[in-house]
């Protein structure tokens, strides 16, 4: 695969996803999938659902028309869990589902999808032999794919937030890739970049559309696929775990935020949903509602370009960096955690941010 097919498969998914979503929200507008007002959300009239039909169609178009000659079981795994994953957050959207089928039998589905066709974790199996290693690479993966999709389904908050955030990690994914020669990496973060901008143009404030779950925990899905899948050169083990996780740095952020402050006030971070997230208490701080994204996604791209300099940095040079990121983080959530925000009651009732 070529730089020209990964610049198709980009327009491909930019103008499918720009294309469909207009029509996917009159479709939501017609069956009544509508997000309504409410004491838990930011916008003050119904705004219709489902644009994550729209990303996922425009992903699927671009994938099947571009990729080719790439290990066809890997591809197929990735698009069989993140359809199951759209699928089932579709259901949720519409008040189908019950909410922790999605956290507790749909992301580890979908992790083991990827498993089973050879995409995981290799992380324990460095320096731990034999099936045990194995064994703690599956676990891992799993608890990665349903962590990072997670991270993702609650970041949709905020009008243009969780798709602005996918488009910049989608984009230094594919970024590192191409550094890399990792084709098939390349061609699916084009991909899903594609997809996530065309949505983009109407989710950002003042959203026409919201993108639901399923288009949260879609994206979740890729970008956790992604962060498995990239392999840079020149940079040892276990170095090399530092990229995914400083390109998703936001999202992890906002997640390990949300879960300590949660925890603290007696409440089960993933059913506790509420206005106090990042964005929410960046808006507080006097930033609004557009000024908090725009900041969410400047902390965005510059985890992205620190994730760009470790390959070529020495292991003393990474490790340093690591450890200022984490004590910056560390002093950020508690700054963070003194922001004022709306606090939620003790009694929990959905999976949903």
């Amino acid at each position: 695969m070529s730089i020209r097919a990964d610049l198709i498969a980009f327009a491909v998914a930019l103008l499918a996803s720009l294309s469909l979503t207009i029509p996917v929200r009159h479709l939501a507008i017609r069956f009544g999938m509508v997000d309504h007002p409410g004491p838990r959300k930011v916008h003050v009239k119904p705004i219709p659902l489902l644009g994550g039909i729209a990303i996922y169609l425009a992903f699927a178009l671009a994938v099947l028309v571009t990729v080719h000659g790439a290990p066809e079981k890997q591809v197929a795994g990735i698009l069989s869990g993140a359809t199951l994953l759209a699928i089932i957050g579709f259901l949720d959207d519409g008040k189908l589902l019950h909410h922790q089928v999605k956290l507790f039998v749909g992301m580890p589905v979908a992790a083991l999808m990827l498993i089973a066709t050879g995409i995981h974790a290799q992380l324990f199996s460095q320096f731990v032999p034999g099936l045990m290693g194995v064994v703690l690479d599956d676990f891992f993966t799993v608890l990665w794919v349903v962590g990072i999709t997670a991270s993702f389904s609650i970041l949709d908050h905020m009008d243009g937030l969780c798709a602005g955030i996918a488009a910049v990690a989608a984009a230094f994914f594919t970024i590192s890739a191409s550094m890399n020669g990792q084709t098939l990496v390349r061609s699916l973060g084009a991909a899903a970049l594609g997809a996530s901008l065309g949505f983009l143009r109407w989710n950002f404030s003042p959203a026409k559309i919201f993108m639901g779950d399923g288009g949260a925990m879609f994206l979740g899905f890729l970008m956790a696929t992604l962060g498995l899948k990239i392999r840079p050169d020149g940079a040892p083990f276990p170095i090399t775990w530092l990229i995914p996780v400083l390109i998703l740095g936001v999202p992890i952020f906002d997640t390990t935020l949300v879960s300590i402050s949660r925890a603290r006030r007696g409440l089960l971070p993933f059913t506790s949903p509420g206005k106090d997230h990042t964005a929410h208490r960046l808006s507080n701080l006097g930033l609004g509602h557009r000024g908090a994204v725009l900041v969410m996604y400047c902390f965005a791209v510059l985890f992205g370009a620190a994730a760009l300099f470790i390959p070529g940095s020495s292991p003393a040079t990474a490790y340093t960096l690591a450890g200022l990121l984490i004590f910056g983080s560390l002093i950020a959530i508690f700054f963070m955690e003194g922001a004022p925000y709306e606090r939620q009651a003790k009694i929990p009732k959905t999976f949903s941010a």
